[in-house]
């Protein structure tokens, strides 16, 4: 551990856990007393502003259309 309280993650692990420069991970404390480090799950807020849609705008009855549309390709 660094003066600034910071660690290293050995590569292995860093792979394993698909962590990359930015993921945010949470330490919890389990039964036993240890602490397990575990990738933070995502909020859907955090999403906000990512995706950019420069198209007309599509009716709910588009978008429930696509969705099913979709979901069947990924069954058949």
């Amino acid at each position: 551990m660094t003066s600034k309280g910071q660690i290293t993650i050995p590569k292995q692990v860093r792979v394993e856990l698909g962590l990359m420069t930015g993921t945010r991970v949470t330490f919890t404390k389990n039964e036993d007393g240890d602490y397990v480090l575990s990738r933070r799950a995502r909020s859907v807020k955090e999403l906000k502003g990512r995706l950019r849609y420069d198209g007309e705008p599509k009716t709910l009855d588009e978008m429930d259309a696509g969705i099913a549309s979709g979901a069947a390709e990924s069954l058949g």
